[in-house]
């Protein structure tokens, strides 16, 4: 691909902001048009001087925002530009290839296998075979075997993904399972949560700063959906598609003022700066 950015950003995050200390930050270089929109996310490590050379004789000014504070890097990057796109280069040689399928057999024997000591009533040899996973566990750190030990996880993500979906029938919530989606967290507040991890929250209120009513838009082809206070400033982005009849039950169930429309460039752009701006 062939794009003219207008400042390259080079960046790191941790991974969420309640990962925990010995998590791996996210680390990369991004280019930035004049609008300040992502063109292109290049994760990965990269050479200083080099990348210091590079931007020198190509007269693009650089920005090195590693040291920035995790959510105002992430808030950046999720500014981003129309037709942006994320590449990575080729990926370490791993065993990842057969873990998945060993995994998946080793679960069924031990589906099979515990079907057994429970129908024979040896439940102390079914907590025997549990410690012995645990303990394989904590030594080997292979999180794939725990399938094995526990087969009830072949069953768990299916009754979270159907309980998700009654959440957002009932309005309780809006968005895919996994996220991002938004739900009416404690002390009144739109919590914004992706992977079980809340991300952001806001409070509800007809107050500036504080939620209170939802923007799903469309600007050329992109999609998304604008939390906004009273001013209708924004107050969080949330890229993507969404459901309006999802969005509407949610807003109604929450009391929260619900608009459609599609954006022109100058909208947008206002837009994305202020989220940008209010994410701490």
């Amino acid at each position: 691909m062939s794009l003219t950015p207008a400042l390259l950003y080079r960046y790191r995050h941790s991974p969420t902001p309640a990962s925990d200390d010995d998590a791996a930050p996210v680390q990369g270089l991004a280019a930035l048009d004049a609008d300040g929109l992502v063109l292109l996310d290049l994760p990965g490590d990269w050479y200083g001087p080099h990348l210091e050379e590079f931007a020198q004789k190509a007269g693009i000014p650089l920005e090195d925002i590693r040291y920035r504070s995790s959510s105002r890097v992430r808030a950046a990057l999720a500014s981003r530009a129309p037709g942006w796109r994320r590449i990575r280069g080729l990926p370490l040689p791993s065993t990842a290839t057969w873990r998945k399928p060993v995994a998946i057999c080793t679960a069924f024997a031990g589906v099979a296998l515990m079907a057994y000591l429970a129908s024979s009533g040896m439940w102390a040899a079914w907590r025997g075979i549990s410690t012995i996973g645990r303990v394989l566990l904590d030594f080997l750190d292979a999180k794939w075997l725990f399938m094995a030990f526990s087969p009830a996880l072949l069953l768990i993500r299916p009754a979270r993904i159907k309980f998700h979906r009654l959440r957002v029938k009932r309005g309780l919530a809006v968005g895919p399972y996994g996220g991002p989606y938004l739900i009416l967290g404690s002390f009144n507040k739109l919590h914004i949560t992706r992977a079980g991890v809340v991300i952001a929250d806001v409070r509800l209120g007809a107050s500036p700063g504080r939620a209170f009513s939802l923007l799903l838009y469309h600007y050329e082809d992109l999609t998304g959906l604008f939390v906004l206070d009273i001013k209708g400033r924004a107050l969080h982005h949330l890229p993507g598609r969404w459901s309006p009849q999802d969005v509407e039950h949610f807003a109604k169930r929450h009391d929260l003022l619900l608009a459609v429309h599609r954006l022109s460039r100058e909208e947008y752009l206002d837009l994305a700066r202020n989220s940008r701006e209010a994410t701490p």
